[in-house]
This record gives C-alpha cells, structure tokens and sequence, in this order.
C-alpha cells in the first residue's frame, strides 16, 4: 500500500481537466516517522486539513525536513522492518515534493491513499 501525490495546474475549460506537474509516490510505512516529524496531517490528509493548493503544505515540508535533519538518528529507529520505508527515502521525498511545492504553488493537490 502506499500514498500517491499529484499536483496538477493549467486547467483546462474544454475537457474540464488539469495537467499533472508533479507526482510521487510514498509507501504506508512511513506514516509513524511522517507523524513524528509533524508530516503526516499535510501529506495523508492534505484535503481534510484545507490544504488545497501546493503553497498551503510548503511550510509544513519545510518545517518537517528541519525536524528530520535535526535528529536523523530519531528518525530511523521508526524505519519499517522490512525495509519498505526509510529515513534514507524518506528525506529526498519530502525534498523533491518540497521543491516542487515551490516551483508550482497554486497547483491543485491530489492525493490517493
């Protein structure tokens, strides 16, 4: 099982759809570091939270890395056993999901859990 996340922007009147700017893909393992990291709430339940649009999660990415990178070695007693879920993929997904964020800020969030 696992999340996926898409931001979509340009959207069109014609067709009534959205093209697709960014997706990622995360395992359900990670959820118990994402909760301690504070990321959980703006990832697996961004529409429950009112987060809409790409710039309404930026803050909370960024504020999460911080907590990741402070204390990396917290993080990673909450790897999954079976390797599917790690600090070492965690991090570079927050990353890159981060920095998209940023490029496209008023792009839509779509996620599938």
């Amino acid at each position: 099982m696992s999340l996926d996340i898409t931001l979509t922007a340009n959207h069109c009147a014609c067709c009534n759809r959205y093209d697709e700017v960014y997706w990622c893909n995360i395992t359900h393992n990670l959820g118990p570091m994402a909760r301690k990291a504070g990321l959980y709430e703006c990832l697996w339940n961004c529409k429950e939270n009112g987060y809409l649009q790409a710039k309404h999660i930026t803050e909370h990415l960024e504020n999460g890395l911080k907590r990741l990178k402070r204390a990396p070695y917290y993080y990673k007693k909450f790897d999954a056993e079976n390797g599917w879920g790690t600090y070492k993929g965690f991090v570079p997904f927050v990353e890159a999901l981060l920095e998209a964020c940023k490029e496209n800020p008023t792009a839509r969030i779509e996620v599938d859990k």
